[in-house]
């Protein structure tokens, strides 16, 4: 499937539940693997978006803040291929700042094998920008990124 939304849906100025039904109605329109882009500027969309994706087995993709306020999260119909790497290990940092989580994830990594996957859990604010450079420079591959509730994020690891 492609990588680009099928779909998106502006449900900016709309109070809470509004853009998660707005997400619903679409979602249940596409096929199985299809994703679609939501636009949101309520403060309680991500938190929402995570429990009913939780619930149905969709998949909330992406959240990126854009310059307007408004958030852009990116959602994809449960029943497409398995995207979501299945760890070997797992390494909840939520609470712990930066460079905390991905000094404990290197000693981590650092003891597993090439082929086992580290799941990592971090709501440090700079997790992401962190992850994406250490994972550029460093013998260490990203496998998936996925947002949380609450500004965490899960980070997909392993050796290269």
């Amino acid at each position: 499937m492609s990588d680009k939304p099928a779909v998106t849906i502006d449900m900016s100025g709309m109070p809470c539940p509004a853009p998660l039904l707005g997400a619903k109605k679409i979602i249940d329109d596409l096929q199985p693997g299809q994703s679609m882009q939501l636009l949101s500027d309520c403060p309680g969309t991500s938190d929402d978006l995570f429990a009913w994706c939780k619930f149905t087995g969709n998949e909330l993709l992406t959240a990126t803040k854009q310059a307007d306020g408004k958030t852009a999260y990116t959602l994809r119909k449960a029943g497409g291929a398995q995207t979501t790497p299945i760890a070997h290990v797992t390494l909840d940092m939520r609470g712990v700042s930066c460079p905390g989580p991905i000094l404990e994830a290197k000693k981590l990594l650092d003891g597993m094998k090439p082929t086992e996957v580290l799941q990592l859990v971090s709501d440090c604010p700079g997790s992401v920008a962190d992850i994406e450079s250490w994972t550029h420079s460093a013998s260490v591959e990203l496998l998936a990124m996925l947002p949380m509730a609450r500004g965490a994020h899960e980070f997909y690891l392993r050796r290269k």
